[in-house]
């Protein structure tokens, strides 16, 4: 089964390879986190890390270390946030995104894919 947001994560792992050390440092230093993304459709789940925390790397699978944030959503609305066409926030009042730990990290994930989704 394909995921739509497959394509993104992937395009966020190459963006972070592609950054300058400097560029590496200042996203790490400003978002200084580990997302761990749970992202469903139908009975099946992508697993995908992204680690602004000491690597500035995204890579499919669970966090090496332990996550600050672990977020669970739709591929779906994972794409429509991605897109601006849902607001983070709003999909975590309405339970369509799930988070466990480091809430307010979670809203930094919001400039980080429309960051990468800008670069498209």
């Amino acid at each position: 089964m394909s995921f739509k947001s497959k394509d993104l994560l992937q395009q966020i792992s190459n963006g972070l390879k592609g950054m300058s050390d400097k560029e590496k440092k200042d996203i790490i230093k400003k978002t200084n986190g580990v997302f761990e993304l749970h992202i469903k459709k139908g009975s099946d789940e992508l697993v995908y890390t992204i680690d602004l925390k000491k690597e500035g790397e995204a890579y499919e699978g669970k966090a090496k270390g332990k996550a600050d944030v672990t977020i669970n959503t739709a591929d779906d609305t994972f794409m429509d946030m991605a897109d601006g066409k849902l607001n983070g926030q709003k999909a975590f009042m309405s339970g369509k995104l799930k988070v466990k730990g480091n809430i307010m990290l979670a809203t930094k994930l919001d400039s980080v894919l429309k960051a990468q989704k800008a670069k498209l």
